[in-house]
């Protein structure tokens, strides 16, 4: 029998084959859950994340989420099994005061000296990783850069893609955006950096990859649009 969670979705982000949908319980206890499907990757497909009107959740949508039991996964803490034969259902927005009530100070994003070429601060060991006890924040930045670049164009590559620049407690941080709107806003636009203002932030550490979990951009949510 299903067990209805009601979250605040903070993050519907990009994954291969579906996407990673989670939020924070929409009671001041701070519990995260990342609804998750049986398949292998655990991403959530389209119809398993739908309203009753068939629209997606969007970040800041207030859910009642259909859910069959926990499913932690080593540093995958937060996943529940997700039950597909019902729909998830909205009941309201959040607003920015209601993520001042679910702003996150931790004093690092998990751990921090394993860098890609282009990134900073931007994987973690996945032995580091099994030790964790969560793979998701919710931060607020001040503000943030986004950089729009092609990584591979070296090799020639020519799939460009979008960094996330930032501090928090005092470090640098490089991570790719898997936020799918802001993603397809700026994919499209020239080379360069663009400035953000006061933002909050969902890091989310992805699956295990070549011996690494990445550290990733899972939502931008600006200030200065809500």
């Amino acid at each position: 029998m299903a067990t209805v969670k009601t979250l605040v979705c903070l993050a519907n982000s990009r994954k291969i084959k579906g996407r990673c949908v989670a939020g924070m319980v929409d009671e001041g206890s701070g519990q995260w859950i990342r609804p998750v499907s049986a398949r292998p990757n655990r991403e959530v497909s389209e119809d398993e994340r739908q309203y009753a009107d068939s629209t997606d959740p969007r970040v800041l949508d207030i859910i009642a989420v259909p859910l069959l039991r926990p499913q932690a996964r080593s540093y995958h803490s937060e996943n529940w099994l997700l039950d597909p034969h019902y729909y998830w259902q909205k009941t309201g927005r959040a607003e920015w005061d209601t993520l001042l009530t679910l702003e996150q100070h931790p004093k690092t994003l998990w751990t921090n000296g394993h860098s890609t070429y282009h990134g900073n601060n931007n994987r973690v060991l996945i032995e580091q990783a099994h030790t964790l006890p969560d793979s998701l924040k919710l931060i607020r930045v001040d503000c943030v850069t986004l950089q729009v670049h092609t990584p591979g164009d070296r090799f020639g590559a020519t799939r460009k893609v979008v960094d996330a620049h930032f501090h928090h407690a005092g470090c640098p941080y490089i991570l790719r955006v898997t936020d799918p709107e802001y993603e397809k806003a700026y994919v499209n636009k020239p080379e360069g950096s663009y400035k953000l203002s006061e933002s909050f932030l969902t890091v989310s550490l992805g699956e295990p990859h070549e011996g690494y979990a990445y550290k990733l951009v899972a939502a931008i949510i600006e200030r200065a649009k809500i």
